[in-house]
């Protein structure tokens, strides 16, 4: 099979292009594509497509060649739109592994921003369970931070309704990102979400609601308010849903989590913190956080320091 290399631009026939199997995106926006569709008629293609190059046994025994697209989808689709029978691309080797194609066709919506939150979740997590890449791995090749990625895999916990939703545009990444807050409440986060739907809320809107519900539901726990800050505090710290169950002699710290991954990088973070006794305390460093950020109610602000006897609560009485 003949292999073209280096960044050679050729001129292909759009009807020997095929799709990208591996392309992330599920949505494409008509009136934007008729947009670029013009601006192609006007200028033509400026940026080349990038393809691999394939051979294929034709019934008469002869080989029939055909292109597989790696990026470069809206401008295909656009170019077909404005009429173009040959576009401009740059031919990969078809040595070139699936994981690549995959990484390329995120790299490039990334970078153009054109996915929504659930298709780059989407596409985090095939590299995650198809290609066994980590968060961290993922993070490097998309130019994004660990937490990015895994926020981001979080949003696939939430009702199939509410990721359509943003997918097509109702709601924002933001409304997806508070709703998560109510995973252990599904009534109240399809009210939520129905509210969002209905009243056009704010993203602030519906982070103040989901956390007042939290707090509700804290209050109907019958917890100290000094058991509440502690929770606050170690889920600010550790960036997920922290409860504690206190009972008679110790408890328990329940920590929510969505994959190994997780795991591994809340214990990373532990470690780093009993390694670097200078750093401050989670609780201490949290609730600073909280009060740079936004007005803490007086309950809050005036918990009474812990009592005197450390041991009450020590770790040693808490199971996770």
């Amino acid at each position: 099979m003949s292999q073209f290399q280096g960044d050679a631009i050729f001129w292909v026939e759009v009807e020997k292009i095929r799709p990208n199997q591996y392309q992330p995106r599920t949505e494409f926006d008509e009136a934007k594509l008729k947009d670029l569709a013009g601006s192609i008629r006007q200028y033509g293609v400026l940026q080349p497509l990038m393809v691999t190059r394939y051979e294929e046994s034709r019934e008469d025994g002869g080989l029939s060649t055909y292109y597989e697209l790696i990026a470069g989808e809206r401008r295909l689709r656009a170019s077909k739109l404005a009429g173009l029978s040959q576009v401009p691309v740059i031919i990969r080797s078809t040595e070139e592994q699936s994981r690549v194609r995959l990484e390329l066709a995120i790299i490039e919506n990334l970078q153009r921003e054109d996915l929504n939150a659930i298709d780059r979740a989407r596409a985090f997590d095939r590299l995650q369970k198809e290609f066994s890449l980590n968060n961290s791995e993922i993070a490097v090749k998309v130019g994004k931070s660990r937490e990015y990625v895994s926020n981001s895999i979080r949003l696939l916990a939430l009702p199939a309704e509410m990721q359509q939703a943003v997918i097509g545009g109702a709601i924002y990444e933001g409304h997806a990102r508070a709703l998560l807050m109510l995973s252990d409440r599904p009534e109240e986060q399809k009210t939520v979400f129905r509210d969002i739907m209905i009243r056009k809320l704010s993203v602030r809107d519906v982070e103040k609601i989901t956390r007042e519900i939290a707090v509700e539901k804290a209050r109907k726990r019958d917890i100290t308010p000094q058991i509440e800050a502690l929770e606050r505090a170690f889920a600010e710290s550790l960036g997920t849903k922290v409860e504690i169950k206190a009972q008679e002699k110790g408890g328990k710290l329940i920590i929510d989590f969505f994959s190994t991954e997780d795991l591994e990088g809340m214990l990373a973070h532990i470690e780093r913190r009993v390694i670097s006794p200078q750093a401050e305390s989670p609780i201490s460093e949290a609730q600073e956080q909280r009060n740079d950020m936004v007005d803490v109610p007086s309950t809050l602000a005036s918990v009474p320091p812990p009592p005197s006897n450390d041991d009450d609560f020590s770790l040693k009485h808490f199971s996770i």
